[in-house]
């Protein structure tokens, strides 16, 4: 009896051990990366992902992309397959993609589904964070066959925000209103990734916790904020100049507030700041320039000013 009793027992801890060896399988993150036969043919559909693909070289492989997908220059050339809130699945499958990069908000969600039915590799990526950012820019990388640029760029934007969050952290916080729109005031609350901007700047968001992400703010609340810095994303196509004037002219109903009293209103050009890409550095350091110009002005902008 105690020999089939003993088999019994080794047969179910040889069952145990086979279940946690597959529990920590699905628990490892799914390897993409296809170096043996890499895609040669990418389109990608929004702005971001588009500089991403072009950073990790694979530029030359880019077959379509949104019209909204301008820099670099380069990606201007590229056939357009629709716009980054409507992509027209027939001009994407017209062009024999081999892999679709593409974010997962409603629209492209449900080209997405539809490509895939049309035996298309698609790789969804959400990209509202900056770690999200980072995880973006290795999955493509593995996706594309290239997994080491991936990791390399990621290393490379790490390592200049970086600098320019230590740089910053010598300087004491900056109160700043980040302002979407002025027609009603909307403004980036704490719960999105130009809040990390302005963090990483060395910058504090003057707006508390609020249910939404980009909450419309009454008079009341901007004068309870305390500002001491207001940048303004450009919008439309109005010369940043003309929307700086604007922008000054509007906030100058709120003249108590820190940033009107001390005419920091700063109206800065989107493209570096409000898309998660490889340029995230360059926003950053534009936003730690408005907030702590002694520590980050360049070299011949403090002589001009000496002189």
């Amino acid at each position: 009896m105690k020999k089939p009793l003993a088999i019994l027992v080794a047969v179910f801890a040889f069952v145990l051990v086979i279940v946690f060896v597959i529990r920590q399988a699905d628990h490892k993150p799914a390897k993409t990366t296809n170096r043996a036969n890499p895609p040669q043919r990418i389109v990608s559909l929004s702005p971001n992902l588009t500089e991403i693909v072009f950073a990790l070289g694979l530029g030359d492989k880019v077959v379509g992309v949104s019209n909204n997908c301008d820099w670099p220059a380069k990606a201007k050339q590229k056939p357009k397959v629709g716009s980054f809130w409507q992509p027209n699945t027939e001009a994407i499958i017209a062009v024999k993609p081999d892999l679709v990069v593409c974010e997962t908000f409603a629209q492209q969600k449900e080209v997405a589904e539809t490509l895939k039915r049309a035996g298309i590799n698609v790789l969804s990526l959400r990209v509202e964070s900056i770690e999200e950012l980072f995880t973006a820019v290795a999955k493509i990388g593995q996706a594309a066959g290239c997994p080491e640029k991936g990791e390399q760029l990621v290393t490379d934007v790490k390592k200049q925000i970086n600098q320019i969050r230590s740089k910053s952290s010598s300087a004491g916080k900056v109160k700043v209103l980040w302002v979407m729109q002025t027609e009603p005031v909307r403004v980036a609350g704490v719960n999105t990734f130009i809040n990390e901007i302005i963090e990483l700047a060395g910058g504090q968001n003057a707006i508390g916790p609020t249910i939404d992400q980009y909450p419309s703010v009454g008079t009341e609340a901007i004068l309870g904020c305390g500002a001491e810095v207001i940048i303004q994303s450009a919008m439309g196509t109005d010369t940043i100049a003309r929307q700086q004037k604007a922008a000054e002219e509007f906030w100058s109903r709120f003249a108590n507030l820190p940033a009107v009293k001390d005419k920091r209103i700063y109206v800065i050009d989107p493209d570096t700041v409000l898309r998660l890409g490889p340029r995230l550095s360059e926003g950053a350091k534009a936003v730690a320039k408005y907030l702590h110009p002694e520590l980050f002005a360049q070299p011949q902008e403090t002589k001009q000013t000496n002189e």
